[in-house]
């Protein structure tokens, strides 16, 4: 079903049963199969090829020559019915590689809303991408890779399988991560180590000074004093009813099974 407000280049091939919504425009010499749906006000440039169980939200803007949709890269991939879904207002840049889901994963790679992926930027399969992140051009996430609200990923960047970005985390430039970041944390290097909080994050800056300072305290028990881990989610836990801001380290600390960044 083809909106009549949709406007598609004639160079353009579109299989039956894509499902495309007002407004929509699709640029000239795109692919896009069966099973995709498109949401309202999608500007989709040239050379692009979306395919298999695809649901793109509303007002996106995808770059030209990206490739979305794509099936899994891991090799147990057996042609098993898996999708990747896109919310609403995201920025994908050109030649994003934007991958479906695997059954081992889950089956279903995810993107929120308002994201920016710049040019050549790859998400491997099953990732699950919150809202309003930023990922600089040509940075990678592997696959299962869980990157929290407000992440900035600054280029030439790599996070390997399985790692959590927590919330509001920023990674610098060239910083390979293979350990789980904390919230807030600004990390850099090959391998990642941390380099302080990240106080441009939106959470934290709308948080008071208090729970600030709680947030100052915890990075100073994780990576200034000899305190274990362990030790460091108990004291989460307690200051958890007090401060809510700590409900990003609580969820982060449930999920991380690789270890942190020390």
């Amino acid at each position: 079903m083809i909106s009549s407000s949709a406007t598609i280049a004639a160079s353009s091939i579109i299989e039956p049963g894509v499902i495309i919504g007002p407004r929509v425009v699709i640029g000239p010499f795109c692919f896009i199969s069966a099973g995709v749906q498109i949401g309202e006000g999608t500007h989709i440039s040239s050379h692009v090829v979306i395919n298999g169980n695809t649901k793109i939200g509303t007002d996106n803007q995808i770059g030209m020559g990206s490739s979305i949709g794509e099936i899994s890269q891991d090799l147990k991939y057996a042609g098993e019915p898996t999708g990747l879904e896109i919310g609403n207002g995201n920025r994908i840049g050109r030649h994003v590689t934007l991958h479906r889901g695997t059954v081992q994963g889950g089956g279903m790679t995810r993107i929120g809303h308002l994201n920016v992926f710049e040019g050549g930027v790859h998400v491997g399969h099953d990732c699950q991408i919150g809202n309003a992140t930023f990922i600089g051009e040509h940075s990678a996430l592997a696959g299962h890779v869980s990157l929290g609200s407000d992440a900035r990923i600054d280029a030439l960047s790599a996070v390997h399988q399985f790692c959590i970005i927590g919330t509001g985390v920023h990674l610098l430039a060239n910083t390979c991560v293979v350990q789980d970041v904390p919230p807030f944390v600004i990390a850099g290097g090959n391998r990642a180590v941390p380099k302080g909080i990240n106080e441009q994050a939106t959470d934290f800056c709308r948080a008071g000074k208090a729970q600030q300072n709680v947030i100052r305290y915890l990075y100073d028990l994780l990576y200034h004093q000899p305190e274990s881990v362990e030790r460091v989610k108990g004291e989460i836990e307690q200051l958890s009813a007090e401060y809510p801001l700590l409900c990003h380290f609580n969820a982060f600390f449930l999920d991380s099974a690789r270890g942190i960044i020390r």
